[in-house]
């Protein structure tokens, strides 16, 4: 491949990459007008689904939020019920944020209902296309994780 035909791919498939980005974004925010969450607050609550219990500093860090921002958004998942402070048993100084049962419902909820919806775009995609795409957006992930 010649190195213009290679920026004209890298180009295509940056494009293509934004645009995936953008219709799943869309339709994520279509599926969470079910429930009483906002889009950050799905994102922290995620995290919180998939990486355990977390301090406000690491949520911060995660989802790309101020730590005062974090803490608002904190408060209104912890009067929701999605939520819960706890002190660490080793270190009292320390209050990670945990994730309760409600919380967790919610996000399984959502994450199905995506995952319906991206079973229904994958329809007309033979099942070894489709898993060509899986190894191949895994491939992706872990090179773009290590850079």
């Amino acid at each position: 491949m010649t190195a213009k035909n290679n920026e004209d791919t890298v180009a295509e498939l940056e494009k293509s990459l934004r645009h995936i980005a953008a219709i799943v974004k869309q339709k994520g925010r279509e599926i969470l007008e079910d429930y009483t969450i906002t889009p950050p607050q799905f994102i922290a609550l995620q995290w919180l689904f998939e990486r355990g219990d977390m301090t406000i500093g690491d949520l911060s860090n995660r989802i790309f939020l101020a730590c005062s921002t974090t803490t608002d958004l904190v408060d209104r998942m912890e009067k929701n019920k999605l939520v819960v402070r706890v002190k660490d048993p080793k270190d009292r100084r320390v209050v990670r944020i945990h994730l309760l049962p409600e919380g967790a419902r919610v996000i399984e909820e959502v994450i199905e209902k995506r995952q319906t919806y991206l079973n229904g775009v994958l329809a007309n995609f033979s099942p070894s296309e489709t898993e060509v795409l899986r190894v191949t957006l895994r491939k992706l992930h872990d090179e773009m994780k290590e850079k």
